[in-house]
């Protein structure tokens, strides 16, 4: 993606990369690692919110899911406001706010105040998150060196959701649960110290106008149709309020589909869908995050709830899936070249499915080994393998002028499928719990989601295996 200095502006055919493209990679990896984190790192947290905060069970849940709405539903919008306003200015401007929301956050005295900075965190994330990749791509030549960077940041991106346990856990236990959300706030001041002196502005929309009406209707319907889902656990799916605020959803994304296919500027190019990488990458990329970040969830559930450990113990029995996503995401560039892109994300999401399956036989006295180390390295390790493949995927055949878009909606995809995956997998999981959440039907509901998971898991390997275009990721190109 072409690199200008920021008094120009940018329609340049000749890409200038960054003098110091790892530094640049590094700066943007550090955002994503931030916003990424927070999706995960309150989960140990939750217990000491709801005792302090006096929060309901449906309060706790919005903890999670304001944040992910936000940053799901926000990301289009974005996505494409890096393209036109430049991918420093959006960097900024939404690390900016993700940090100040992070104080208002964890000096909230009310549930309300908790939700509503999580809201805004998540709405900071959206315009930070596609920037990062966007920088990342842009500041390294396109072959080997732009996949590996883009490994770095699949990895860093999946070790801040597989380290929310950890950090979380640490962080409650030796400090409080409001220095989940204030420990941002140092880090975001460094990073955006590196991003003014690092980064260069580039934007490649020069002449365009945002998509406003698209962005709303976009929002709202995603906003809608999770808030529906999320409210299944409570009211049940066959309520009428629920399925009139599913069904409201979906007519909002109709008509923003509708809308987008008439307007001369449109927040989302519907043609972008016609090239085969994009549209199967975003959809793997969709599936995979509905179980990955449910995993994260559960599994630091299951360890306080039914095995007694402390948050701390919970976080560090945790490290290994964590450090195993990692070695999953570096390892992917080296195995690309031997067996294509297509190949290695399916095994990646086979491989991640056999660990999900293990997991769901998880019992109420379950060991260490086999009830979360074993099943936590296959089902992150995984992942990782799947992840990178469809990100290169989905990134390589986007045009400079909509890099940001493409950037934007792999995110997207990612978040809002586990935002999705978490409420549906926890309604699942809710039923089948019962009303008493004992340690035998905590088990029981958390086994029967990762049952789910591992199915997802092998219909998204299946549908990649059909759908993605075959070879490397240069040769993925339009139908």
């Amino acid at each position: 993606m072409p690199q200008t200095d920021s008094a120009t502006t940018t329609t340049s055919s000749a890409p200038r990369l960054s003098p110091r493209p790892w530094a640049v990679v590094l700066t943007a990896c550090a955002g994503q690692f931030l916003v990424v984190l927070d999706v995960s790192v309150v989960n140990v947290a939750l217990p000491s919110m709801r005792s302090d905060l006096g929060l309901s069970a449906a309060g706790l849940q919005w903890v999670i899911s304001a944040y992910a709405i936000a940053f799901a539903g926000f990301m289009l919008l974005g996505g494409r406001a890096a393209d036109l306003y430049g991918r420093k200015a959006m960097f900024l401007l939404g690390l900016g706010l993700f940090t100040a929301a992070s104080v208002a956050g964890g000096l909230a005295q009310e549930g309300w105040q908790l939700v509503a900075g999580r809201a805004v965190q998540g709405l900071g994330a959206a315009v930070l998150s596609p920037a990062t990749l966007t920088l990342v791509t842009g500041a390294v030549a396109v072959g080997p060196a732009r996949t590996r960077a883009i490994a770095t940041w699949t990895a860093v991106g999946a070790a801040g959701g597989a380290a929310g346990g950890f950090v979380g856990g640490l962080l409650v236990d030796l400090l409080s649960w409001r220095w989940v959300l204030l420990i941002n706030v140092p880090i975001g001041v460094v990073v955006l110290a590196g991003a003014v002196y690092w980064l260069r502005e580039s934007r490649t929309g020069a002449g365009r106008r945002l998509d406003l009406p698209g962005a709303v209707l976009v929002t709202a319907g995603l906003a809608t149709l999770a808030y529906g889902i999320v409210q299944t656990e409570e009211a049940g799916w066959t309520d009428p309020a629920t399925l009139l605020t599913l069904l409201g959803g979906l007519a909002l994304l109709a008509v923003f589909v509708t809308v987008e296919a008439r307007t001369a500027a449109p927040l989302m190019p519907l043609k972008l869908f016609r090239t085969r990488a994009v549209s199967a990458a975003n959809v793997g990329i969709l599936l995979c995050g509905s179980s990955s970040f449910g995993m994260w969830f559960f599994m630091t559930t299951y360890a306080q709830s039914v095995l007694d450990y402390s948050p701390l113990q919970a976080g560090l029995a945790l490290v290994p899936s964590s450090l195993s996503v990692v070695l999953g995401s570096k390892l992917a560039p080296r195995l690309m070249p031997a067996v294509g892109a297509r190949n290695l994300a399916v095994t990646g999401a086979l491989i991640g499915a056999g660990g999900f399956a293990w997991q769901s036989t998880m019992t109420v006295d379950g060991d260490f080994l086999t009830t979360i180390l074993g099943p936590g390295i296959l089902m992150m390790g995984g992942i990782g393998l799947a992840t990178t493949p469809l990100a290169t995927l989905a990134t390589s055949s986007a045009a400079p002028g909509d890099a940001g878009l493409v950037s934007g909606l792999v995110n997207t995809s990612r978040t809002m499928g586990g935002a999705l995956g978490i409420a549906v997998l926890t309604t699942l999981a809710t039923a089948v719990t019962g009303p008493t959440a004992t340690p035998a039907g905590l088990t029981a509901g958390y086994a029967a989601a990762f049952r789910v998971s591992t199915a997802v898991l092998v219909g998204a390997a299946l549908l990649m295996l059909l759908w993605l275009p075959k070879g490397s990721a240069k040769s993925s190109t339009k139908v």
